[in-house]
């Protein structure tokens, strides 16, 4: 049993075992399957600490042509109130709607 747990200890030595495969490890840390989605769209599946099914990374505005970049801030920015100008029409004749009542 001894020369068993000394085996697992040096097995555990190289720390990009975990990457290729899965994680040699005796005592597993709880980790949930993830989904990062980069920038171009590309996808892979991960183990994330938190419990979440997506993690979104973000888009490098550096990269992007002026235009979707001027595009892309304007988003970030807050949107204006909309002001409402109270702006009555007095030329309203009820008279001329009567015909589209129904009478009894």
């Amino acid at each position: 049993m001894v020369v068993l747990k000394m085996f697992q200890q040096v097995r555990h030595l190289n720390a990009f075992s975990a990457a290729v495969t899965r994680p040699h490890r005796i005592l597993y840390e709880r980790t949930y399957q993830t989904v990062i989605v980069n920038s171009d769209g590309s996808s892979y599946n991960i183990r994330y600490h938190e419990p979440r099914q997506i993690i979104k990374m973000p888009i490098n505005v550096w990269t992007l042509s002026e235009a979707e970049r001027k595009a892309r801030l304007e988003k970030r920015k807050p949107k204006q109130k909309v002001k409402i100008i109270d702006d009555i029409d007095d030329e309203y004749d009820s008279k001329k709607y009567l015909k589209y009542l129904k009478k009894k």
